[in-house]
């Protein structure tokens, strides 16, 4: 009551006049989704017990474990593939020599969409976005000299994240790693593709049964090995505000769980190696409140709705990666400057794994000295301030955990709506979920257009041209090298084993409750390239139709 008079008395006596003679910036100050921010924050917005509690004790909305970063620090990752294979092994090596305690890998879109380099639709793209994967034999050369037992793989995949993920078991059943031992994570999240990126091959349904079938084999054989990472990152680079981001990545995550345990396989047993990619973008304040709300929300989630009790079930795991979308090609060097303040709010947010983005990469492949800096920013957050000194340290903010309940509140919200629209896919195919996501993509491009919205050097403070710092671009030709060493597999490889391993995908693709991973393991094993697998593939399950 005290508080509540003496805020009357401040606006009454001292906030009014001023107010009078210097008016405020805006008129309204909001969040992405549109959220008003009042102008002060009190001790009323906190409920520590029911809302926050304590590190590592349900609802986790100051942290998954007791410690946090005073135990172990985030892991640092940077998200690479570039040209061939071999390039790529080299890139690895340098950040691993630089202090990267985790790989992240990037596919070209061919690798993606489940055709070889040869293929006549690959033309153009091979190596681009990513490294070039066609069998085996170029994941042997990825990983050349890297044991697989000393090392956190992440694998940015979806539509084919059953070969690659067959190819990563047997190269390390070749490396005499056993299963057991890997860690990991492959990303396994079809949802968000139909949403946001576009690299489906197969029918919703037949999909979800491929990502099923990986949570299923990995639950039983890969302990160690994140199943599915849901992802956000890519609804939110599409163009999504922060509570479409994480309602959507919810809706999706209750579609694997349900999916999942139509296998008759307990919640306890797949959901602690569920886990999360969100982005950090330059709304600061809102991104920390998302995570922390990210928390307590999944936590309730997982206890109310599928009645896990493991603790470790309800713990929200996730990797974060700062925003793609905030890098300008104008004054690359200032994109420094936003990749930083990204990674301190994702820091901040309690993340587990963490890639900053290079600040060339609007305009290139990020160059090695991109990469580097972009790392020792990790390592500068981490080593040189004193963030990581206490756990959770901007937890108790008035202002970040009323915003934090309003993230909560309004995430559950519409997860209600998607809900009475018949569930997520119902949302996706009627194409609801991409249009609410094109609406606040282009009210933010009409907020930046119009200036009210200030980007600097862009449409604001601009530099002049010749002010520019000119850009390296790594070199690459890996289209012919990579057809020509396809070219010599398909001579030098066992084509009677290859014919034998294909006829029994075919086989087991028919049989459609039984689970695919062994029968992938065995193409990967005798050198099938991922062309040839998804062929078989789409022979029996078909090809989505974008209507």
């Amino acid at each position: 009551m005290k508080i509540s008079k003496d805020y009357k008395n401040w606006q009454e006596n001292i906030l009014n006049k001023v107010l009078k003679d210097y008016p405020e910036r805006k008129k309204e100050f909001t969040t992405t989704w549109g959220r008003k921010i009042k102008r002060l924050y009190t001790p009323q917005s906190i409920n520590y017990l029911k809302e926050l509690s304590f590190p590592g004790k349900y609802p986790y909305t100051r942290g998954i474990q007791p410690t946090m970063y005073r135990g172990k620090l985030w892991t640092m990752r940077q998200y690479a593939g570039f040209g061939s294979s071999r390039d790529t092994n080299k890139r690895f090596k340098f950040l691993l020599k630089n202090g990267l305690n985790g790989l992240s890998v990037a596919f070209d879109l061919p690798t993606q969409i489940g055709l070889d380099s040869d293929d006549p639709k690959s033309f153009g793209e091979v190596g681009r976005i990513g490294v070039a994967v066609d069998s085996l034999a170029d994941f042997e050369e990825i990983f050349k000299g890297i044991k697989l037992n000393e090392i956190s793989v992440s694998m940015t995949i979806n539509s084919t994240a059953i070969v690659l993920l067959a190819m990563y078991i047997v190269l390390a059943q070749k490396q005499k790693v056993s299963k057991d031992k890997i860690s990991g994570t492959v990303q396994n999240d079809i949802l968000k593709e139909y949403i946001a990126r576009g690299t489906y091959i197969f029918p919703i349904e037949e999909s979800l049964k491929i990502v099923t079938d990986i949570i299923e084999y990995s639950t039983k054989n890969l302990p160690k090995f994140n199943s599915i990472s849901i992802s956000g990152y890519h609804i939110r680079e599409s163009g999504s505000n922060a509570l479409q981001e994480l309602t959507y990545t919810f809706a999706n995550a209750i579609i694997y769980v349900k999916n999942t345990l139509k296998r008759n396989i307990n919640i306890d047993d797949f959901a602690p190696r569920v886990s999360f990619f969100l982005c950090s973008q330059i709304n600061f304040f809102e991104e920390i409140a998302k995570f922390k709300a990210a928390r307590r929300l999944w936590a309730k989630i997982m206890r109310k709705e599928f009645n896990a009790c493991d603790p470790k079930s309800l713990m929200f795991r996730f990797h974060t990666q700062t925003a793609g979308s905030s890098l300008i090609t104008k004054g690359p060097l200032n994109n420094i400057t936003r990749i930083t303040t990204e990674a301190l709010a994702a820091i901040l947010g309690g993340t587990q794994s963490l890639h900053t983005d290079s600040y060339d990469e609007a305009l290139t492949i990020p160059t090695r000295e991109a990469v580097d800096i972009a790392l020792k920013t990790q390592q500068i957050l981490a080593y040189e301030t004193d963030i990581t000194s206490t756990i959770d340290p901007l937890g108790g903010s008035y202002f970040i955990e009323e915003l934090t309940n309003k993230f909560e509140k309004d995430t559950q919200k519409e997860l209600g709506k998607i809900d009475k629209m018949g569930g997520m896919i119902k949302a996706i195919e009627s194409g609801f979920i991409k249009k609410e996501i094109e609406k606040s993509a282009y009210k933010k491009y009409q907020s930046v257009n119009k200036g009210e919205e200030i980007v600097v050097g862009f449409n604001k403070f601009e530099q002049a041209e010749e002010e520019r710092k000119k850009l390296k671009t790594e070199k690459y030709n890996t289209q012919k090298e990579q057809i020509k060493k396809l070219k010599n597999l398909k001579i030098k490889r066992n084509n009677k084993n290859v014919k034998i391993s294909l006829k029994n995908l075919r086989k087991t693709l028919k049989q459609r409750n039984k689970n695919l991973m062994d029968a992938v393991i065995e193409c990967v094993r005798t050198y099938c390239t991922i062309g040839e697998i998804v062929k078989e593939m789409k022979k029996e399950y078909g090809e989505y139709k974008n209507n």
